[in-house]
Formats: C-alpha cells, sequence, structure tokens
C-alpha cells in the first residue's frame, strides 16, 4: 500500500513538531506501507523569505524569488530526514530537481506538467520513506519554479497520481473540512465527507483548506484525499467522487474569500466583442476572473464589473490602461473594501429555494448584495468586506448547519 501524506508549515514549525510528524509517518512505515512525505516550508518562513527579499528589491525578479522560496521546503525535508534518522529509520530527502517535477515556465504560479517517478519508487523499494518538498518544480530551462501559495497540496496529489498511491492524506491545523471556517462561525461542525466538485468550489471561493488545484486534480485522477489534522488523531474528512450525505445536505458549506478585490470598466462600447476583448487581454496575463457583471453605462455604452485576486489588480488596471486603444473605454474603477460569501451544496441541484433563503437571511442581516453569480452547486455574492462574518454567520445559521 503506498500512502501519500502532505503536511503544512504549521505542522512542521518547531523542532517539536518536526519529531512529531516523523513519529506519524514511521507508524505507517512500521505497518509494511510505503510512505511518502510532502512538506511545506516551516511556520511564516516563506513569508520572512519574501520580506527579506523586498527588503532588497521591492519589486524582485520572480526568477529570483522562485529560487529563493524554494529553498524553505528544502530545510523542511532535510530536517524531518534528521528526525527520522534519530528515531532508526531510513529515510530520502529530495527536491525538485531530483525527482524532476516538470512544470510550465510560468515563475511563481508554474502549474505542474509530469513528475517522473522513477526515483521515488527507487527509493520506496529501497524500504525508504521519501522525503519531497512541496511548492516547487522545474521548468524547460532548468529553473527552479514554484506553484502558488499552497502549492504543496498539489504537489502531494500529483504524486499520489504518479504512483497510483491507495491514499493522500493531507495533514493542517484543523482535523477536517468545516461547513464554515470555525475561526468566523464557531458553531460549524465537521463534514465525514465531501465531494469533489463541493469541495473545489470551497477551495476556489475562499476555504482555506485545500489548494483548488490539488482538488481539482485530485478529481481527474480519483486520487482519494482525506483532510487530517497534524495535531491529533481524529478522523478528518473524505474528499471523493460521491457521498452518502448529499440527498441530505442541501448545502455542505459557507465560503468567505476577503482576498477578492472588484473591477469595474466603464463606458465600453455596447457592440459584439468588447467582452472578449477586455477578457482576453487579461487572460494571456494568466489572470483569474471570478465574478462578472455587466450592466447599461450611459448612451450607448456599457459597464462590465468582475472580481479578481487582490494580489494582481495593479497587474489587471496596468493592462488595461495599456490597452485602450483596443477596448476604448471611458476609465477603470477598483474597489477593495469587498468580500465575497458563498454556499456549496450538491443538494442544491434538487432543491429549489437556496438562493431566496441565502439572500432572506442577508436582508434580516441588513447586508446589502452589489453582484451574485451562480452555478449549479453554487451562489456566490459580493458584500462589503466589513459585513463578511456577520454575514457568513447569518446565512450559516439560516441553512442549519452547526453543530
Amino acid at each position: 500500500m503506498i500512502v501519500v501524506k502532505k503536511f503544512g508549515g504549521t505542522s512542521v514549525g518547531t523542532p517539536e513538531r518536526i519529531m512529531n510528524v516523523a513519529k506519524r509517518c514511521i507508524e505507517d512505515y512500521n505497518k509494511g506501507n510505503d510512505v511518502v512525505v510532502v512538506l511545506s516550508a516551516m511556520g511564516d518562513s516563506t513569508d520572512d523569505l519574501i520580506a527579506l527579499a523586498k527588503q532588497l528589491n521591492p519589486n524582485p525578479p520572480k526568477r529570483e524569488l522562485d529560487m529563493l522560496m524554494s529553498t524553505g521546503e528544502q530545510v523542511s525535508v532535510s530536517l524531518m530526514a534528521m528526525a527520522m534518522a534519530s528515531l532508526g529509520v531510513r529515510a530520502v530527502s529530495l527536491n525538485a530537481f531530483q525527482v524532476a517535477m516538470h512544470t510550465t515556465h510560468t515563475y511563481g504560479n508554474a502549474r505542474l506538467k509530469r513528475i517522473d517517478s522513477e526515483r521515488i519508487r527507487h527509493e520506496l523499494e529501497d524500504r525508504k520513506i521519501v522525503l519531497i518538498t512541496g511548492f516547487q518544480g522545474v521548468n524547460k530551462y532548468d529553473d527552479v519554479t514554484t506553484l502558488g501559495r499552497g502549492g504543496s497540496d498539489t504537489t502531494a496529489v500529483a504524486i499520489a497520481a504518479a504512483l497510483h498511491a491507495d491514499t493522500c492524506e493531507i495533514y493542517t491545523d484543523v482535523d477536517g473540512v468545516y461547513t464554515a471556517d470555525p475561526r468566523i462561525v464557531p458553531n460549524a461542525k465537521k463534514l465525514e465527507e465531501i465531494t469533489y466538485d463541493e469541495m473545489l468550489d470551497l477551495a476556489t471561493l475562499g476555504a482555506g483548506v485545500l489548494h483548488n488545484r490539488s482538488v481539482e486534480l485530485a478529481k481527474k485522477y480519483g486520487v482519494k484525499l482525506i483532510v487530517r489534522s497534524s495535531l491529533n488523531n481524529s478522523e478528518g474528512t473524505i474528499v471523493k467522487e460521491e457521498t452518502k450525505l448529499v440527498e441530505r445536505m442541501l448545502i455542505s458549506g459557507v465560503a468567505v474569500d476577503r482576498n477578492s478585490d472588484r473591477i469595474s470598466v466603464i463606458g465600453v462600447k455596447n457592440e459584439p466583442g468588447v467582452a472578449f476583448k477586455i477578457f482576453d487581454v487579461l487572460a494571456k496575463a494568466g489572470i483569474n476572473i471570478d465574478v462578472i457583471l455587466q450592466s447599461y453605462g450611459q448612451g450607448d455604452t456599457k459597464d462590465i464589473s468582475f472580481t479578481l485576486p487582490s494580489d494582481r489588480v495593479d497587474e489587471a488596471v496596468e493592462i488595461l490602461n495599456n490597452s485602450t486603444d483596443r477596448l476604448h473605454f471611458e476609465r477603470v474603477d477598483v474597489r477593495h473594501d469587498i468580500a465575497k460569501l458563498s454556499v456549496v451544496g450538491a443538494g442544491m441541484m434538487s432543491n429549489p429555494g437556496v438562493a431566496a433563503k441565502m439572500f432572506e437571511a442577508l436582508y434580516n442581516a441588513n447586508i446589502n448584495i452589489s453582484m451574485i453569480s451562480t452555478s449549479e452547486i453554487r451562489i456566490t455574492v459580493l458584500i462589503d468586506e466589513k459585513d463578511a462574518v456577520r454575514g457568513a454567520q447569518a446565512v450559516h445559521d439560516a441553512f442549519g448547519l452547526e453543530d
């Protein structure tokens, strides 16, 4: 049996926690399993490295920033190998180049293309625990790339898929997937299981338990995911294709994203192809767009508003302003003080009235909605950032998701 385990930065943040993780991994190893462990950088070390870089250069070259940030995971895996050796177990630490984790060339937000599994399999056959750096890969130029924040989850799932592993366990500082962030909604309850689609929407919409690209990969390759706590032995939450709870649970979770901003392109021509041109220039820069609203402006014009990650707003505005000759708009407005509030659940496909109940809960809480986006299993609204926590609590209570 092959087991892939991923531990986040909090889980390996101190020597004591590294030793705790080492012992947990050795328990599976001693059962006769092949164990592969993917690690993030210790604690907040990635943030510390970025801060250090910006002391020298406020806008560091992305290639060099990736080179710098990749060192954090190498520290984690080498220390973990030392800890396991002290416990009498053979382990080997490998970085992205040694494994050969091939990615696209984009620095800072690369995507995994393939993983060469030969080295990993060789070390497993030699009865070693294999420790692999998360969050990073190597592009066609043999340069180090990083996968974006949270990318260690994606590394773990990709390795599990490449090895046809039996399970991929994601260990965090919470003991599973909850109906909402317990820090925002204290009475949120842990789910025993959740579908890939529901988890993908929750991860995309602000639930910080899993990286959305890891869920996308798990669904594509049928990887069984288990989200568990590194601090206790709770059962965790299983992420899989279908769940026994779908018929019983109308809504699986409420998510809040306060890391998005809204851009409004004001006064574009009311003619075919305008929306394509706007989103085409942004897509070529790799900027993901989420909630979109088109409304009529003055005269023969219209306004197009959309949300995007806060850290890409300045870049997006610059791209749009540099494309005025092609796009022909009056101005670009930006609003930072917004939040996305979403409800997600496969049960809403066969149950009417979900939107009405959500909107009623926000109305009763005196919270205004500025934009709305829906899918078969999701409803997302844009509200003022100051109302985010209160809105999440109101909606969570309205659907009876509490313990």
